[in-house]
């Protein structure tokens, strides 16, 4: 996924969710999708329990946290 299609896919409005990166304007944050993927869920339990989103929201929250990664964005405390 090109990082234009992602644009259209992961949006933040400072109204919505306190500005947090969010799905297509809704209250889906980036980071429950995030959490559900590495709780073990599958993309379909993920749209099961979220039936708005669709598989390239998923897809577009993946590239979003590769994104920053590649960035040097995360704050992680390693080893606690």
């Amino acid at each position: 996924m090109n990082r234009s299609a992602r644009k259209t896919r992961i949006t933040v409005n400072p109204e919505v969710c306190g500005g947090r990166p969010c799905t297509r304007d809704t209250r889906i944050e980036i980071a429950v999708i995030l959490d559900g993927l590495a709780e073990g869920l599958t993309f379909e339990d993920i749209i099961d329990h979220y039936p708005q989103l669709m598989l390239e929201d998923i897809r577009a929250a993946l590239a979003y946290a590769a994104d920053l990664a590649h960035e040097g964005l995360w704050k992680t405390a390693v080893g606690t």
